[in-house]
């Protein structure tokens, strides 16, 4: 690329990373709050001293170098998940703008935004909340009925074959053992997944994630931490960290 055409990305790139740092602040308190059933409404509020905290100390990722990761009021450590989610959704956004400049970047850093907070979530608890799914599987119509690549065709057949392959599979694995192998969001995740990449996708995105799972099992044995056959991984977060990378290649190989 030349200077002039460098221009372009490098302006997407970085808005839209702004604004996924400002989104990754939402992500990282819906990942704290919604398991222990609290609302995103009110004040944020350290959740050691109870101080409500200032404009000052909610700047993404600024805020926590400013203040080495702790409370303004009582000092103590805040968690160090948000400003982990703060970076990842500015990566996410800064990737979308570099490689798709314009509203296929901005459509692109969505779809990796909500991976995000479902993936946190099901690593965290275990739990694909419907509304976020649901969410991720409604924004993957609409970029298809607006002419985002792949057609609405791809996106249906894929959000068909991504829940209903899943499910074939949680349910003979019931059949055959007995029990739930497989969480009930887990077909409507891939389901939401092949909304997005359409069919042609989705075993690429299963491999991935095979791939990330064996690597993490495999990190466990290594560290010594004792891995059952029953061990359970989520699967979630394992097809989000696999998706997002998927439609990274897919507009790369298209452009």
């Amino acid at each position: 690329m030349t200077d002039s055409t460098l221009v372009g990305p490098l302006v997407w790139a970085t808005a839209i990373g702004v604004l996924g740092a400002i989104f990754g602040s939402f992500i990282a308190a819906l990942l704290v709050r919604w398991p222990d059933g609290r609302t995103m409404g009110g004040r944020s509020a350290c959740d050691s001293c109870g101080r409500t905290l200032s404009a000052l100390d909610l700047v993404p990722i600024v805020s926590a170098i400013a203040l080495r990761g702790r409370c303004r009021g009582c000092g103590t450590e805040i968690a160090p998940l948000h400003w982990r989610v703060e970076v990842l959704a500015l990566v996410i956004g800064a990737v979308a703008g570099w490689v798709a400049p314009g509203g296929v970047g901005v459509a692109g850093a969505v779809f990796g935004w909500l991976l995000l907070a479902l993936g946190g979530l099901d690593l965290i608890t275990f739990w694909l909340p419907d509304r976020l799914t649901g969410m991720l599987a409604v924004a993957g119509l609409v970029g298809g009925v607006a002419g985002l690549a792949p057609d609405l065709s791809d996106r249906l057949i894929g959000g068909v074959a991504g829940f209903g392959a899943l499910w074939l599979i949680a349910l003979a694995y019931r059949r055959v053992r007995g029990r739930e192998g497989m969480g009930g969001g887990d077909p409507k995740l891939l389901g939401a997944i092949g909304l997005w990449l359409g069919w042609r996708m989705l075993p690429a995105v299963l491999l991935l994630a095979c791939l990330i799972g064996l690597g993490v099992v495999l990190a466990m044995r290594i560290t010594g931490r004792a891995v059952a056959a029953d061990t359970a991984l989520p699967l979630g977060t394992l097809m989000a960290v696999a998706a997002y990378p998927a439609w990274v290649a897919m507009i790369v190989v298209a452009s």
